[in-house]
């Protein structure tokens, strides 16, 4: 055997579910650099179905995996509102399965800030959530379920940022793909979030797995921004497409209704990482070369 078979075989192995995606994309890159100790191995729909059941079962006892992180969701809220059972499906059912079975390892589970109501902003932890759609009703439901297991971690975040392999996955690839059909986006100047790359939710996840952190931890930028602020800053880097931008307010979307303020408080999560959280804008400047 090799020197990098033997190697290898003192991995241990760990599941990146929705690899595919925007989040689970970055946690698969990343962590060559920042997760050497694992064998990463990232699961795409295609490679296995989670809605199978029998057959995620199998491929568990068959890899044995010693860690899961996961990211696979059914994660646009209007396709949620048209569909809560499939929503359930794979939103909760799907991580009780995997919560079931990775019982004795940690288990990562990706939330959002959209659990909570927005009425106040600058959430910590504890505070309570209300969620205000199908999305984040089966968070909050997935949340509870992780969190009876004191081995496992949740980590809520908010707008990632970033490139994803199929190019729609993140806001900035969303809206530049409308810009490149011609259209103008009306952004909510009333809604704020905490806007983040997805690299930076990627290494702050592997540190927090790292120090073998558990419980529930707020990952996002420190800066409040509302959609159209972070719209303006995605368009000065798209001059080539005459990106068009108006300004409007969530008050007038009533199908659900919006949260108006999840900023997180993080906190919490800054007490552990070796790096502090950016501030969207801040990281845009820092890396001119990123999201074009």
């Amino acid at each position: 055997m090799s020197a990098f078979d033997l190697a290898a075989a003192r991995q241990s192995i760990g599941w990146v579910t929705g690899a595919g995606g925007l989040i689970g994309h970055h946690l698969v890159q990343t962590a060559p650099r920042f997760a050497p100790a694992w064998n990463v191995c990232g699961l795409t729909r295609v490679q296995l179905d989670l809605l199978d059941f029998a057959r995620v079962r199998q491929e568990f006892q068959e890899q044995r995996p010693q860690l899961i992180i996961h990211c696979a969701a059914m994660s646009r809220s209007p396709e949620c509102q048209a569909k809560p059972e499939l929503a359930r499906q794979i939103n909760v059912d799907v991580t009780a399965l995997l919560a079931e079975l990775a019982a004795d390892i940690p288990l990562v589970f990706f939330s959002t800030d959209l659990v909570f109501d927005g009425k106040s902003g600058g959430y910590h932890e504890p505070s309570p959530v209300n969620p205000l759609s199908v999305y984040a009703e089966t968070k909050v439901a997935a949340e509870k379920i992780v969190l009876a297991n004191p081995r496992h971690l949740v980590i809520r975040t908010s707008l990632n940022a970033g490139t994803s392999p199929t190019g729609d996955r993140a806001f900035n690839e969303q809206m530049r793909l409308a810009w490149q059909r011609g259209e103008r986006l009306r952004l909510f100047t009333d809604e704020f979030r905490s806007p983040i790359p997805a690299a930076v939710t990627a290494r702050a996840t592997w540190e927090l797995i790292n120090e073998k952190e558990t419980g529930l931890f707020h990952v996002a930028g420190r800066e409040r921004s509302s959609r159209y602020e972070i719209g303006k800053r995605i368009a000065v880097r798209r001059p080539e497409l005459l990106p068009q931008i108006e300004p409007a307010s969530c008050k007038d979307f009533q199908n659900p209704p919006r949260p108006p303020d999840t900023t997180l408080n993080c906190m919490k999560a800054q007490s552990v990482l070796s790096f502090q959280l950016p501030a969207f804008s801040e990281w845009l400047r820092d890396h001119p070369n990123e999201l074009i």
